[in-house]
């Protein structure tokens, strides 16, 4: 007879003992949930009495700490928000979750403000929830802003978790940790709830051990209206026809250069037709992009404030005050020129705005869409981030390049999925499309990571060493 599903109180007791042997070397989890242990017993006799409520019933997730839940603190990372009530709703995502079974662990640490608040910044570090570290590098960046979600997820503290991402916040600590970032079309998961930084661009998505578990839960935080996991279908790609564009998204890590190379050939192999040498036009002026951010943080940002206890800031400008008036915690390593330039912005209507946003569509959108309408291309494939970089908290993060800014601007969706090491250290491929192109890029991801494990085993799990 073979055993019945494994008991959602043994997962939780295992994970908590995980927890307390090894998240005092990554600092992935900042705010653990207390009432686990119960909601899994809870959920344990849901499904002895035949009211399992679907195939995450049980499962434990984590949450980045920008997303709100209503039994947890929910703090980006700040003081400022630290001692405030929690928030008075679940976030609409974390509510599916809920309601599709899983449980809560616990939250996320992340990079303070989703790493928008001064330029010198340092992946992973937030006032309060301390410095996250690489479980294959524990000197080495786990990435951001979403590090704790894709530390946790290496580390074995969960294998499923919540990130959000503006631009690279979810698919760089994914290619950094090993593990798989699903960043959706902007506006497949609602964004209420989640501690904005662009209304334009923001989304939460899916970190997970396996591209079917990211699928399964999109599924979820899409509302179930698609059932994402069934475009896992082995490594067939016969007809698929995936672009490579070379210019500007290669050569800034000759090594991550060389494994993109070798999933290219799995890719191939798998049935794929590569259109190789192609080039994106370039993603538009950092002044456009900082724009865009800088217009749209100051009143998103407001709004969102208004929703959260009325004895807390509840405006940019009160967070720019509380961060002078706590200097020493808040403003230790790095500064807020960056909030301080936004709050010097007046406002979507202005014509600075209006003409950077327009840039940044034409250069997203079009130029993503033209490139796939004008090569009949179901998505493209590119390397996705450089090597975790060392952990320098007094200069800042060291980040040789990435791909995500095209989709950034577009609202496009984005899959990082692990290719392989450089000296030990993980790195990834990501598979862009156009709008909701959600299913086409999950069908090629787990293709490719079929592919790739029948190819060279598993993925390695983490040493939690330094790199030297």
């Amino acid at each position: 007879m073979s055993p019945g599903p494994r008991t959602a109180v043994a997962t939780v007791e295992e994970l908590q003992l995980r927890y307390s042997e090894l998240n005092p070397l990554v600092n992935a989890v900042c705010t653990p949930n207390p009432a686990a242990l119960t909601e899994a017993v809870r959920l344990d006799t849901e499904r002895d009495d035949g009211r399992a409520r679907g195939p995450l019933h049980g499962l434990p997730v984590l949450v980045k700490d920008n997303i709100d839940t209503a039994d947890l603190p929910t703090t980006a990372g700040s003081l400022a928000l630290a001692d405030q009530p929690p928030p008075p709703y679940d976030a609409p995502l974390v509510r599916r979750l809920r309601e599709a079974g899983c449980i809560i662990l616990g939250k996320t640490n992340l990079s303070e403000w989703a790493n928008f608040r001064g330029a010198a910044s340092s992946s992973g570090w937030s006032a309060y929830g301390g410095l996250t570290r690489n479980p294959y590098a524990l000197n080495r960046s786990a990435g951001g802003s979403s590090s704790g979600s894709g530390a946790a997820v290496a580390a074995g503290l969960a294998d499923l978790a919540i990130g959000t991402e503006t631009n690279g916040s979810i698919v760089c600590p994914a290619a950094l940790n090993g593990i798989v970032g699903l960043k959706p079309t902007v506006g497949l998961i609602p964004q209420q709830g989640i501690v904005p930084l662009s209304h334009s661009q923001d989304t939460a998505g899916p970190m997970t051990r396996t591209v079917r578990q990211a699928a399964a839960l999109l599924t979820v935080m899409s509302g179930g209206g698609i059932d994402f996991e069934a475009s896992c279908q082995g490594d067939d790609l016969t007809g698929v026809r995936i672009g490579v564009p070379r210019g500007p998204l290669w050569g800034y890590s000759n090594s991550l250069d060389q494994i993109t190379e070798q999933a290219l050939t799995l890719l191939s192999a798998a049935g794929a037709t590569i259109i190789d040498r192609l080039s994106l036009p370039s993603p538009g002026s950092e002044e456009d992009q900082l724009a865009i951010l800088s217009y749209e943080m100051k009143v998103d940002l407001a709004a969102y404030l208004a929703t959260r206890h009325p004895g807390g800031p509840r405006t940019l400008a009160d967070i720019i005050a509380f961060n002078k008036a706590n200097a020493d915690t808040e403003l230790r390593y790095f500064g807020q020129e960056l909030f301080e330039r936004s709050e010097q912005t007046d406002g979507l209507d202005s014509a600075i705005y209006v003409a950077a946003r327009l840039s940044g569509l034409r250069a997203g959108r079009d130029g993503i869409d033209n490139l796939l309408r004008d090569n009949q291309l179901d998505a493209m494939v590119t390397p996705s981030y450089s090597p975790a970089w060392a952990i320098d908290l007094i200069n800042g993060d060291h980040v040789l390049g990435s791909s995500s800014s095209h989709a950034a601007l577009a609202g496009y969706p984005l899959l990082a999925v692990p290719s392989g090491l450089v000296e030990g250290l993980p790195v990834g491929i990501t598979f862009h499309g156009t709008g909701r192109s959600d299913a086409t890029l999950i069908r090629l991801a787990h293709a490719f990571e079929t592919a790739r494990i029948k190819a060279h085993g598993p993925f390695p799990t983490p040493e939690f060493k330094p790199w030297v």
